[in-house]
């Protein structure tokens, strides 16, 4: 079996599927009839952005929303963050309810959101100055070093960002949202902004990421490719007001990136299956129609 193919369509067939394989696993992320919106001063009216969205995420699970532009995908890793408040439904972290931001859940922005003024390590550094962890300098200092290094940015501690590429430039988001070690990753297109060669190769390196930190992932993005590629369940959303068509299981073996996934034919199958799913959202999106 020298075609790397073949070994891994074997592997698929072997591969249980890793949603399966958490039965049983406590809950991370709890969503109850979770109903959120905006109030459009302007307008005077309101905008319902979400509605009625059930969703469980497993510990150590790599969730993808999918859905048309302004179907609510951001809203809803904004509730999951504690920055909105639902309308209606209930939203839990941890078990908890969310009230509010906590040092449990990190966000990855898709336009880097780092301060230019900054150098690399002082950008990772930042979540400590908002967030009090208990931790003495050195354990920060380490902490720091620890993930710049996961990123593979050692030797560009002292770099500002105009001096890194965009694929650097995220590398530094995502080292930031890491060094306060949260349970829950929250990424919002973190890859839209750099170009095609560089977004595959940093969908491999949040592979490896995940795979060593253990974090559980909310990851939002356009690409149905992106979307297969890297989750164990894919969340398709419809358009405005969101609420969740599917959720499509991805029984593709780990790590992904050890071989090329996109020749496999049940890779291909659930990329048919996702966009039959959403081409008529997105079609409605273009033509900006409301329900």
């Amino acid at each position: 079996m020298n075609d790397p193919r073949i070994r891994a369509a074997s592997a698929v067939a072997a591969s249980p599927s890793r949603t399966a394989a958490r039965v049983g696993t406590p809950p991370v992320i709890v969503s109850r009839g979770l109903t959120v919106g905006y109030n459009l001063h302007r307008e005077r009216k309101r905008l319902t952005a979400l509605r009625n969205i059930d969703l469980t995420v497993k510990r150590g699970e790599f969730v993808v929303l999918v859905g048309p532009s302004g179907c609510g995908k951001t809203t809803f890793i904004n509730a999951v963050a504690g920055l909105v408040e639902p309308w209606e439904g209930t939203i839990e972290a941890n078990g908890r309810p969310v009230t509010g931001p906590g040092p449990d859940r990190a966000m990855v922005f898709q336009d880097y959101a780092l301060m230019p003024w900054r150098t690399v390590e002082s950008n990772v550094r930042m979540p400590f100055e908002f967030q009090r962890l208990g931790l003495t300098r050195e354990e920060m200092d380490a902490r720091v070093r620890r993930y710049i290094e996961l990123v593979d940015l050692g030797g560009f501690e002292k770099s500002y960002p105009y001096e890194l590429s965009g694929g650097m430039k995220q590398r530094v988001g995502i080292a930031r949202a890491l060094v306060c070690e949260p349970d829950i990753l929250l990424a919002d297109e973190p890859f839209a902004a750099i170009d095609a060669m560089t977004r595959e190769a940093m969908q491999g390196e949040l592979e490896r990421f995940v795979a060593k930190t253990g974090q559980t992932v909310v990851f939002i993005t356009h690409s149905i490719d992106e979307a297969v590629t890297l989750a164990d369940r894919v969340a398709v959303i419809s358009y405005r007001p969101g609420q969740i068509k599917e959720i499509v299981e991805v029984n593709l073996p780990r790590p992904r990136f050890g071989y090329d996934v996109k020749t496999l034919a049940e890779y291909g199958e659930l990329r048919d299956h996702i966009w039959r799913l959403v081409k008529d959202e997105a079609f409605q999106a273009s033509r900006g129609e409301r329900r």
